[in-house]
């Protein structure tokens, strides 16, 4: 990192202020307007406690944003933002005690994971060697009744060596990978420092011993760092900095391979020149693209040397498998003098929103990049990342002590729902200040039916429907187990090979569709609850693999609607919903289920606060499968039999307006039945819906 400092002492920043108009600083005679909001203040911790550059402190969470803060006198501490009075509020749930810790957070949509690692920071012209018995430790806490509660058996031991940084994030098995570099040596013979990671098993339990990453020259300059991600559904990326030899380095394996093996790693450079690397990285990748891109915020090293005004200081690395390269697009110039980058992509507007540490905003030019004064935003397409000249806005500054640094962010995406939350620090007057925004309008109040079938807001269970020609129909429920006259929502809908009614699926009161092309990409249709859709959003690629696609509701609880898959093998797969337009880690839900040749989500069809699936096996019998609220299933139920006479059946909500879902069917001859749910586990009187229904190659 050389000439960018980490943070300031109060001796640093006063000796800037004398130096300044030799530097070419220009100071403001009166305070500088305030931008965020101050929050609360600490002591008694050894280092900016929003660092470090690769982890993340925040996550989202049950319609609340949520941070890993330091408490004085106590320690870290959970903490949920209270949007109303714009006021952090301490849960009382306390993790590591250690006032020489940081850590990386992590919420996989079950549990909460904090990382929290002893810090040993490091510098080229001033190395720190990692100590031995200071013991990385894992928390992991379940979320029940609105707060968070320890697991039994944690925390767990990760490794027992300092570090100057620590990421974490979970493969498709369920284990939390976690990376970090490990100094060694002494100003005698020279100093190493070494990329090395460690795996647990399922739910962060049984780690293994810790590895150096099985690559050529895993090796670096004391000041370098590492990160890990996981990406494309079933890959985990470690990036790290290499500035002895200019490049930023990216190393790559699919889940279930030998983790220590060379031959299970695919490495690479993510970019490679001379003064291309620093010790700034920061990692970000959407779960919902099986396909797999990943976004990463670098700091370069040309600052180093003069003349380099017009060079990129801070770039957006865009890693895309299909063609295994990354591109490259600057996000800030050297002139801009900015530093610390991190990086949050946004579902909602298709953007990356780039955070970094610049000077007051009412001074022009810098001492060096990394002065601390306010975080800056810019924004780009995730399709065209192409960011705007200069610092950008500012978003959060201390007017009265420009001293502002160490932004932190969320692992998770984010949209109109979550809103938009940044953490940073004051390390000179000891507080914490942070920014919120809503994104695309207010958040849309939580509640309401997970199975929302009503695409025209009239309160009545509708039906969509595909004909042969790919024409897409509507036909508006009455609520009494009949239709209005029916309406075209468009054409082109045969590139389609899977179309699910989602419910309202990014939590804006209207009920969406999902559906899935003729190339495995998977899309969002968001209704706008007047029989017509917003832009669509692509929700990932890959998912040609799917055999069966359902949108059952909130299968596992946290108020938010899911989706299940089937895949080639008759393996069932749970992709929790984040709330943000993307997933949590996927759940195993159990194989067998390719004896199955139809699968419907009627939502909770038996009236016990879960939602549920229907599945018919191949002899015809119809089977309903109570869910737990808890990714598990309560023991099956028959339906009866005699349902291979139907070829097409649905789930679409309550068809007769007595508050509980019903299913409908199409038999061989093109009539269409609906089946009342009696809610005890069987059926009143089916009703003939009408015929011609043959036509229909989709009924939702």
């Amino acid at each position: 990192m050389k000439r960018t400092v980490r943070w300031f002492s109060q001796t640093l920043v006063l000796a800037l202020v004398v130096t300044a108009s030799v530097l070419g600083v220009t100071s403001p005679a009166s305070a500088a307007q305030d931008y965020g909001y101050a929050g609360n203040s600490f002591t008694g911790v050894s280092n900016p406690p929003t660092s470090d550059k690769p982890q993340s402190k925040l996550w989202w969470h049950d319609g609340s944003w949520w941070a890993d803060m330091w408490t004085t006198g106590t320690g870290w501490q959970i903490y949920r933002l209270d949007v109303a009075t714009k006021k952090w509020v301490s849960t009382g749930i306390t993790n590591d005690t250690r006032a020489s810790t940081l850590s990386d957070t992590l919420w996989d949509g079950t549990h909460l994971y904090i990382a929290s690692h002893v810090t040993a920071v490091s510098g080229d012209t001033t190395p720190v060697p990692s100590v031995s018995g200071q013991q990385a430790r894992l928390y992991r806490y379940s979320y029940s009744g609105g707060t968070f509660k320890l697991d039994s058996g944690f925390p767990t031991a990760i490794m027992n060596n300092s570090s100057e940084s620590m990421t974490i994030d979970q493969d498709s098995t369920g284990a939390i990978w976690a990376t970090w570099t490990q100094v060694a040596g002494n100003a005698t013979d020279g100093y190493t420092n070494t990329v090395y990671v460690n795996r647990s098993g399922a739910g962060g339990t049984g780690w293994n011993t810790p590895f150096v990453l099985p690559v050529s020259n895993p090796n670096l300059a004391p000041d370098d760092i590492s990160a890990v991600v996981a990406y494309g559904g079933d890959k985990i990326g470690i990036m790290w900095s290499d500035q002895l030899t200019g490049a930023v380095r990216w190393a790559t394996r699919t889940d279930g391979t030998n983790a220590t093996a060379a031959s299970s790693w695919k490495v690479q450079d993510a970019v490679k020149g001379n003064q291309l690397a620093d010790d700034h990285i920061n990692v970000k990748t959407l779960q919902s693209d099986n396909a797999g891109r990943v976004f990463a915020a670098i700091k370069t090293g040309f600052n180093d040397a003069p003349g380099n005004d017009n060079q990129a200081e801070i770039m957006l690395l865009v890693f895309r498998p299909g063609t295994g390269n990354f591109t490259t697009s600057t996000i800030a110039k050297v002139a801009d003098c900015v530093s610390r980058p991190q990086i949050v992509l946004d579902t909602e507007n298709n953007e990356i929103h780039a955070f970094h540490t610049g000077p007051s905003s009412d001074v022009s030019g810098c001492a060096f990049s990394g002065t601390p004064g306010a975080i800056y935003e810019k924004t780009a397409s995730m399709d065209n990342p192409v960011f705007p000249e200069g610092r950008g806005t500012p978003i959060i500054q201390d007017g009265a002590s420009a001293n502002i640094n160490d932004v932190t962010t969320s692992k998770q995406s984010v949209n109109n729902r979550t809103g938009l939350v940044v953490l940073a620090s004051n390390n000179v007057t000891k507080r914490y200040w942070f920014s919120y925004r809503t994104l695309g309008g207010d958040p849309p109040a939580d509640g309401g039916s997970m199975r929302l079938n009503d695409f025209n807001n009239d309160g009545n269970t509708d039906v969509i429907a595909r004909d042969g020609s790919g024409q897409l129909w509507l036909y508006p429920g009455t609520g009494t187990g009949d239709w209005f006259t029916r309406i075209n929502l468009g054409g082109g809908w045969n590139v389609m090979t899977s179309i699910v009614s989602a419910g309202d699926f990014n939590g804006d009161g209207d009920a969406d569709v999902i559906a899935r092309d003729t190339n495995g990409q998977l899309w969002l249709y968001r209704g706008t609850g007047t029989g017509d859709w917003l832009q669509r959003q692509s929700l990932g690629g890959g998912w040609n693999v799917m055999t069966s696609i359902v949108a059952p509701g909130d299968f596992n609880g946290d108020d938010r609607p899911d989706l299940i898959a089937r895949d080639s093998s008759g393996r069932l797969w749970l992709y929790p919903n984040n709330g943000a337009g993307d997933w949590f880690t996927r759940v195993d839900l159990g194989a067998g289920w390719n004896i199955m040749s139809s699968i419907v989500a009627p939502g909770d069809f038996d009236a016990d606060g879960n939602v549920d699936l229907i599945a018919r096996d191949s002899s015809g019998e119809l089977w309903h499968y109570p869910g737990n609220g808890q990714n598990e299933w309560f023991t099956r139920e028959s339906l009866g039999g005699g349902w291979n006479a139907l070829n097409a059946i649905t789930a679409p909500g309550d068809m007769n307006g007595d508050d509980r879902p019903d299913v409908i069917a199409r038999d061989t001859t093109g009539e269409l039945w609906l089946y009342p749910n009696n809610g005890a586990g069987d059926w009143f009187k089916r009703i003939d819906l009408g015929g011609g229904w043959s036509q229909m190659t989709a009924i939702l």
